[in-house]
């Protein structure tokens, strides 16, 4: 290691303890970027030779043992790195595959998806959409659009609110109790007049959806649009998102939505099928 960098290293030491709240500035922010890349250069290291030391760790990013001591210590706490305690040795520990496997199941929709929201995209004309859950939002990751929904907004990648949308609706009755009656504790927002933020209503409205294996909203997140959404199982029945098919009222109208939500509905048991549910 040369004189620079153990001098660099010295430096971010004092800067990580900067003392009284106010004299960290512009150096604080560098330091905490430069933790960050270290830390995601340990994970790369650990992914490339399997395991490592702390030495070998240390040399590879050219920083001091104790630098590397406190990055590994770090990333052991978040469960992202593990010690072997009879080698000493350092490995990506469980939370490494937790992010890798929620990120798999995205990716795995989004793929299994394509197929199936073109096909009831063409078959209905109208806008087909695949929503997962997002901390207290559900996010559209997949897009299928009809012939008939040429003027119809760009959802994907939208983080929607779950009580005002069809998507959201689903994956909010089907969540965990505990975690759906802390977001139903909450103020709910609404966005139209027929926006509904009451937890009593809404509570009975998610017993309908599961019941029923649907969920609807009509002008509830904007004035003149309606939709219809089914779940999507894993392979353990767990609901991992919802498929929705949206268009203007005028078209999705009380005499059409019948048909809408019985073709989602079949459009979902298709991509549960496809991610492995039922087999």
């Amino acid at each position: 290691m040369t004189r620079a960098h153990k001098q660099s290293d010295r430096n971010e030491e004092t800067t990580e303890n900067p003392g009284p709240a106010g004299r960290q500035g512009g150096r604080g922010t560098a330091s905490a970027v430069q933790s960050v890349d270290r830390a995601v250069s340990v994970l790369e290291i650990l992914a490339r030779h399997g395991e490592a030391g702390v030495t070998e760790i240390a040399d590879e990013l050219d920083v001091h043992k104790s630098t590397a001591f406190r990055l590994l210590g770090v990333l052991e706490n978040r469960g992202l790195v593990a010690q072997a305690k009879d080698r000493g040795k350092y490995y990506l520990g469980a939370g490494v595959l937790r992010l890798a496997g929620a990120a798999a199941v995205r990716l795995d929709i989004s793929q299994e998806g394509v197929p199936v929201c073109r096909e009831v995209a063409d078959e209905l004309g109208e806008t087909v959409n695949i929503a997962v859950l997002d901390d207290d939002a559900a996010v559209n990751i997949m897009q299928a659009r009809g012939t008939a929904s040429v003027t119809a907004q760009n959802w994907l990648g939208r983080r929607t609110p779950l009580h005002a949308t069809s998507s959201g609706k689903v994956l909010l009755a089907h969540m965990p109790p505990t975690l759906r009656e802390g977001l139903l504790a909450r103020s709910l927002p609404r966005f139209t007049e027929r926006t509904v933020t009451g937890a009593t209503m809404l509570r009975a409205e998610l017993e309908a959806v599961v019941e029923q294996g649907y969920g609807l909203t009509v002008e509830e997140l904007e004035l003149g649009l309606a939709a219809v959404a089914a779940p999507v199982r894993a392979h353990d029945g767990k609901v991992i998102a919802a498929i929705s098919v949206s268009g203007p009222v005028y078209r999705l109208n009380a005499d059409r939505l019948p048909e809408v939500a019985k073709r989602t509905v079949a459009a979902g048991a298709v991509l549960s099928r496809r991610m492995g549910y039922g087999f």
